[in-house]
This record gives C-alpha cells, structure tokens and sequence, in this order.
C-alpha cells in the first residue's frame, strides 16, 4: 500500500512541475561608417562625414510552459557624442522590447506590451535591424493558429504622448492608432500571406482642428521553393488619406532566384512603388510609402530611397540583380541596382526630364569568427543622373560612396532550466 501511494505520489509530483528557463544575452554592436554621398548627393564644396555608432543591448527572458516574459533595453549613440570624463550620457537607455506573452492552448497566444512585428520578407512591417535602434511597437498581440501551417495574426495599438485627465494632442511623429490582420498559410514550400493594416495619423487642419487621417495598407505576398529555383512576389494597394489628401497607391515586387550549387547564388528582381507627378495638380497622393518596413535590405545600401526620404514624392522603379557566395561561416555578395521614377520629373522651368535615377552597385561581406561574433563590411558606389540632382541637390558628377565596417558581439549570458513544484512556490 505504501509503495502504490509513492507511486501515485511521485507521478502527481512529476506530472505538476512546470520546467521555467531563464536566459540573458548581450549584444554589442559597434559600427563605423565612411558617408561620401549616403542618402543624398554630395555638392563640390561638402566634405564627406565619418563616425562609428554602437548599440548595446540587453536582453532578458523568462518563460514556462505558458507564460513568457521578455525584456530588452539598449544605449545606442555616436562615439565622442560626451566626453570621456562624463557626468551623464547623451545616449539615454530605452527600452527595444517589454513584453509579456501568454499561451491559452497550443494554438492561441496573446502578447502584450513593447513588441517587433515582423512579417514576410519585412517589406511592409520589419524589425529594421540594420538601424542600431531597431523598430518595435507598443502594441497588443493575438496569434491564432487554427490548423496546421495555418497561422492569423491580429495587433492594435493606441499611442498618447504622456498621461494626462483631459484630451491633448499627439505629436510624436509616429502613428496614434493601428489595427492590422495577418494571415499565412504554406502548403509544400508554398507561402501564401494576406495582410490588412489600419494606420491612424493625427492632423491639424487649416482651421487648426485636429483629426485622424487614416491610411489603409493591404496586400499578399507569396514565397516558393522549386528545386533550384526560390523567390517572393509581393503587391499591395494602399488607400486613405494623409496630409490633406485622398492617398491611392500601389506597390509591387518580384525577386527570383536560383542556386547555381553548393555555395552560389544567383538572382534578379524588380520593385515598383508608385508616385506623384512633380506637377500633379489633382491634389491626389498617389505615392506608395513603406511604412515600417525593413527599407534599408531593398532599394540599394546607400538608402537614398524610403530611408527616412523619398516620401510623398515621385515614387521608384528598382531594377537590380545579385550574385552571392554563401558557407556556414562567409558570405559576399555584389547587388548593382538600376533607379528610375515611377512618375513624372520636372526642372524649376516645369520642363520633363528624364525618369533615369542612377545606378548603385553594393559590395558586402560577412565573416563568423564563432557564433557569437562575426563581421561584416561592405563598400557602395552611387552613379547618379541630372533628375537626382533634381530630387536630391547636390552634384551627380562628384564621386559618390560609402564604405562600413562592423563587429557583432553577441554572447549568450547564461540559460538555465529549473523544474518547479506550482504548490512549492518559487
């Protein structure tokens, strides 16, 4: 009788526990950068700028068999920006991402607080890691997983500048509101993905009213692998209004690649994001913005495109091809881009010009010295037109590059599992 009751004592006990884990990571992310012509056409008479920006972050995590909780802060800044005898840092600590996460049964999670939502290949909604700072949302999360390789997500937000007990306005430049539905299907390395987002900016009007303008972004992007053969293709509308006007835009992408062999690499593709005539008089937008997507990874390295520029402005056709080596521990690659405007470019006289932008070639390289530290580097070249100049100043017939270099330290602190009674307490 004894021996049935441990028995039956000892199952209870191990059927109760719940296995917890803990995890610390650190990044540090130092990166220097030559910027002769990044993002805008250097004049004769400017001087190239040089610096090295660092991120350091720290993340935390706690999770169970239900419940995860996930932490990370970060100090990212300019070496020099204080000086080395310091009272206070210009580089204030800010939290990346503050989370908490509970899972009501193996198909349903919701998540809530300082999150990233990244979908896709993060054309539309990234992480933007290439950013020391990254993008994450205050938002509220619930992914719903009704079958097999069938997944729905569904995310809010609702963003005031500080607490206050009577209405104020939002001046953040960032959204008030958003709402977005995600849904992904794959069916034998087939992808299919619709997305729906409501994005709320806050106006004021000529009679200083404030309002919410809404813009809504909609879309479905499919990925495949066929033998050698892998890619995505992507298009999106977008309706609404912004700044006054009616928005009616459209975004579409192609990206098609083959594996040569073991290690190479070889691919072309195109992007089109609609724009504005320079001499549009309809008082209609119908320039595609990106809104939170993973800009930098898409039309050139030297972000002269949708990298906090080239908004509500003539739009972009992008041409480009890729070749890349890839082994568990190198990479390179070489990316020339072709630009073009996808809507009419006029000088001061009002006279058409022509819709050529430039050519970009992008170098990069990658090394893994182990896995938690690695390299990369890379080296760009813009040849750019007399209508860039138009859109961008400065002179397309000087030399324009940019060259970086950057080390990623990124150690696992310690992970451990504990096995916990729930009626021991911790």
């Amino acid at each position: 009788m004894k021996r049935s009751l441990l028995l039956f004592t000892s199952l209870l006990t191990f059927f109760s526990t719940t296995a917890q884990t803990f995890e610390a990571d650190l990044q540090i992310r130092p990166r220097y950068e030559y910027r002769n012509g990044y993002k805008t056409l250097l004049s004769e008479n400017t001087d190239p700028a040089a610096q090295v920006s660092q991120r350091s972050r720290l993340t935390l995590g706690y999770q169970d068999e239900d419940l995860l909780v996930k932490f990370s802060g970060q100090s990212v800044g300019v070496w020099g920006d204080a000086p080395t005898m310091r009272l206070e840092d210009n580089n204030a600590f800010s939290i990346f991402e503050a989370y908490g996460q509970y899972q009501a049964n193996p198909n349903l999670l919701f998540r809530v607080g300082r999150q990233v939502l990244s979908y896709d290949n993060q054309r539309i909604l990234g992480e933007v890691n290439w950013a020391q700072q990254g993008q994450s949302h205050d938002a509220a999360l619930l992914s719903w997983k009704p079958a097999l390789n069938h997944r729905l997500d569904v995310a809010a937000a609702y963003n005031a500048e500080a607490e206050t007990i009577i209405d104020a306005p939002y001046l953040v430049n960032s959204y008030q509101n958003l709402q977005m539905a995600w849904y992904h299907m794959d069916v034998n390395n087939v992808g299919f993905s619709f997305l729906l987002m409501n994005t709320g900016y806050e106006f004021d009007t000529v009679q200083q009213d404030r309002e919410i303008e809404y813009i809504q972004t909609f879309g479905a992007f499919h990925n495949f692998v066929s033998g050698e053969f892998f890619g995505d293709l992507g298009v999106y509308g977008q309706a609404g209004s912004r700044n006054d006007k009616d928005v009616s835009a459209l975004y579409a992408g192609l990206n098609l690649n083959y594996k040569l062999n073991k290690n190479w690499r070889a691919g072309l593709g195109g992007e089109y994001l609609s724009g504005t005539d320079m001499d549009d008089t309809s008082g209609e937008n119908k320039s595609f913005t990106p809104l939170f997507g993973t800009n930098h990874a898409f039309n050139g390295h030297m972000d002269y495109f949708y990298v906090g520029n080239h908004q509500n402005t003539v739009g972009l056709l992008d041409l480009y091809g890729k070749l890349s080596y890839v082994t568990s521990k190198f990479e390179f690659s070489v990316v020339p881009h072709v630009f073009s405007s996808a809507a009419k470019i006029v000088d001061i006289a009002g006279n058409e010009q022509d819709s050529y932008l430039g050519t970009e070639i992008d170098l990069s390289a990658g090394y893994k010295f182990r896995k938690d530290f690695g390299i990369n580097l890379g080296y760009s070249q813009m040849f750019g037109s007399d209508s860039l100049e138009i859109l961008k100043g400065g002179d397309s017939g000087q030399t324009q590059n940019w060259a970086w270099i950057m080390l990623n330290f990124s150690p696992k602190l310690f992970s451990f599992t504990k096995t916990q009674n729930p009626d021991a307490g911790i």
